[in-house]
């Protein structure tokens, strides 16, 4: 695969993931180069912020697992 093939994948990617996950294109960005390093991602935020929607919608577009692993706070 070339490098353009692979950015223009890439943007695809996350504009698909985009339209569930909006206004959040940085964050998004660091989600996918964490993909792409074949790396682990921890989402971490206070509630209500599309965490949770951001991994399903990622899970979905790149055809992958979706697993939900929740922490409480001791």
């Amino acid at each position: 695969m070339q490098l353009n093939e692979l950015a223009t994948r890439a943007s695809a990617v996350l504009d698909e993931v985009e339209r569930a996950v909006v206004g959040k294109r940085d964050r998004l960005e660091l989600v996918l180069a964490g993909l792409l390093a074949d790396g682990h991602v921890l989402l971490e935020d206070v509630p209500g912020l599309a965490k949770t929607l951001t991994a399903r919608s990622f899970a979905t577009v790149t055809g992958l697992r979706f697993a939900r692993v929740q922490f409480t706070p001791d």
